[in-house]
């Protein structure tokens, strides 16, 4: 995967992913730091890809899924006899990573005892398997992430400072999709056209009330949520177009109650006003008259309202692959 295949158009998601073909240049730790399901696995296999590593293995590793007592039996392996059972030796996800990339999701997982481990094969690009006398090094790059705020990680003792600042060389920070609704239809049409290929479903195309429900929903789970969404419409669907009944969201977020109710309404209605301009500038591909026309709106008013949100309706123009030329010119 090359970083022009990256789907988002979001300038502050777009600045992330320039950045992706400069990091993959150099060896330097990576931290990639984003909610569950905004895609760091992604971004990882991208930067293995487009470096001089990418021939060779890339080794994915949650660490919060592996059993604390054996997470060191994980990373850098055993000898043969090394505890109870250990009837063959074992090379380890470092070992099975040599001269490639092991990526570490969750990294506030590992157990502090693993952690000093790593801070040295990050120092020395050394280690010592389970039951061995044996120092072993491995060329392996690293390239850690996490879906929380590693500095409350470090002030709270889960994870080690010296370890953070060794991983934390450079920083790849995912926004959330909801704080880039430009991407949310080309993530939509993306996982449509993937699983209507892949189960044979005649379903090619999402009906406008169903482009706007999935812009006016926050996705807490991302991208994986979307594409768990937009797979199931595909799955239970006998039509060539997807309409809003098909697509079965999880809930809707609910509103903070630690604020004065006025200013919790107006933050709640400003919020909608934005989330649901741009759900119908989405869905009519930029075309602002026909979108006013939907909200049932005054042309001039509906133009207010764009500009009082600076709202930027170019950006949802370019992702139609079918624009006609007075979709085109029509400007705010």
């Amino acid at each position: 995967m090359n970083v022009v295949e990256i789907i988002g158009v979001n300038p502050v998601f777009r600045a992330e992913v320039e950045k992706l073909s400069r990091t993959a240049t150099c060896d330097a730790s990576v931290l990639i730091i984003g909610e569950t399901g905004t895609g760091k696995e992604v971004f990882a296999r991208t930067i293995h890809n487009l470096g001089k590593r990418g021939s060779k293995p890339f080794i994915p590793v949650n660490c919060g899924a592996i059993p604390v007592d054996l997470v060191e039996n994980e990373l850098f392996g055993h000898e043969r006899g090394a505890y109870t059972g250990a009837s063959i030796s074992h090379v380890g996800l470092i070992g099975e990573a040599a001269g490639g990339t092991l990526f570490l999701d969750e990294i506030d997982s590992l157990p502090l005892m693993a952690q000093v481990k790593l801070l040295r094969f990050l120092q020395e690009r050394e280690y010592r398997p389970l039951g061995s006398s044996k120092t072993l090094r491995a060329d392996v790059r690293i390239i850690s992430a996490s879906s929380v705020d590693l500095r409350k990680a470090v002030a709270a003792g889960r994870l080690r400072q010296d370890l953070f600042f060794r991983l934390n060389v450079v920083t790849l920070d995912i926004p959330p999709l909801r704080e880039r609704r430009e991407d949310i239809i080309p993530f939509a049409e993306h996982f449509l056209c993937r699983y209507a290929t892949e189960f044979n479903k005649p379903a090619r195309e999402f009906s406008q009330d169903a482009l706007i429900k999935l812009m006016s929903y926050n996705w807490p789970g991302n991208v994986r949520e979307m594409e768990n969404t937009i797979e199931r419409a595909v799955v239970l669907s006998e039509q060539a177009v997807i309409g809003e009944d098909g697509i079965v969201l999880s809930g809707a977020d609910t509103p903070a109650t630690h604020e004065p109710f006025q200013k919790a309404k107006a933050k709640a209605v400003d919020q909608f006003e934005r989330d649901y301009i741009q759900a119908l500038l989405m869905a009519h591909r930029g075309n602002i008259t026909r979108a006013a026309d939907t909200a049932k709106k005054d042309r001039r008013a509906f133009v207010h309202l764009i500009r009082k949100h600076k709202i930027a309706v170019q950006q949802f123009k370019t992702t139609s692959h079918t624009l006609g030329s007075r979709e085109l010119q029509e400007t705010v």
